[in-house]
């Protein structure tokens, strides 16, 4: 069996922690994940930049020493929007009675949709000021954008936190806290392991869709028709999301007796996760807009 099913990896959450006096500081696997895949995006991006034949008319959009302040922007963006995506998507109630614990960011609850929305606000912003076509630099961001998914898919992993529903598979994980560990009451067995979904995610949204974007840029020219290959990623983030949220467990503010499964929407017996809700305009959209440069090409 499968060494998962029997017990989660002893993973410290914090990477380092550091005490000087009265101050305090611990960097966190989840902090580092964002600080990486800034960087890594950063990095791929200015070079792109650096190969004007990848563009159309064989000329890059911006100068790569510009990606610096493009990358400002875009953390501000990403940081602000996933916060509030949480805020309103996932625990409005409370934050509403609460207003003061929306500034409480180090204590968790950033929510994609809400970061993807906001990364989309701040790097059309910095198209205006800049004066910069916007679908390139949609898709230079597009390109880049699975590596901070991916390394926050492991993170999460790491943090033994969003874990999916009761599993039987040989590598479902036994992780940690009396939540995690609690079964239906009729589970068929002693221990209730669960679908690793951090790790279904990291790998479909992460690392199978960074392999196709690079694919299309290196090997078919996408970057040459502006919007196409932000319609592939936007789609393909959708449709890996969709089909995980399968087997993620909901939050439990969704859950109740009579909706076990935590379904925001239901089709019969059947429904849908707040999860699968938020990826639907997302399916349409980047569907929409493949073909849209498809035929423009």
């Amino acid at each position: 069996m499968f060494p998962l099913a029997i017990l989660f990896p002893d993973l410290d959450p914090v990477l380092f922690a550091i005490e000087i006096g009265g101050f305090s500081f611990a960097l966190r696997w989840y902090a580092l994940a964002y600080i990486a895949g800034f960087l890594g995006g950063w990095w791929i991006i200015a070079r792109l930049l650096a190969r004007p034949a990848l563009w159309p008319g064989e000329a890059a959009p911006m100068p790569p020493a510009r990606v610096e302040v493009l990358l400002t922007y875009v953390i501000f963006g990403v940081i602000l929007g996933g916060r509030l995506g949480f805020v309103l998507f996932y625990q409005p109630g409370h934050y509403l009675a609460n207003p003061g614990d929306i500034l409480r960011v180090w204590e968790g609850g950033m929510a994609f949709h809400g970061g993807f929305a906001g990364g989309v606000v701040a790097g059309l912003i910095f198209c205006r000021r800049h004066d910069v076509p916007p679908w390139q630099i949609a898709d230079a961001m597009a390109l880049v954008a699975p590596i901070g998914i991916g390394l926050g898919r492991v993170a999460n992993f790491i943090n033994a936190e969003l874990w999916g529903r009761p599993t039987t598979l040989p590598w479902g994980g036994v992780f940690p806290g009396a939540d995690a560990q609690a079964c239906p009451w009729n589970w068929p067995e002693s221990v209730c392991a669960r679908h690793p979904t951090q790790l279904y995610e990291a790998a479909l949204e992460g690392f199978v869709l960074l392999a196709v974007l690079a694919f299309l840029v290196w090997r078919t020219g996408a970057l040459k028709r502006p919007g196409l290959l932000t319609g592939v990623f936007v789609a393909g983030y959708g449709l890996a999301r969709f089909a995980v949220e399968f087997f993620r467990q909901a939050d439990p503010q969704f859950i109740t007796p009579d909706n076990p499964l935590g379904h925001v929407v239901s089709l019969g017996p059947a429904g849908l996760s707040m999860g699968q809700v938020l990826s639907l305009p997302m399916i349409v959209v980047g569907v929409a807009l493949i073909f849209w440069r498809r035929q423009g090409a």
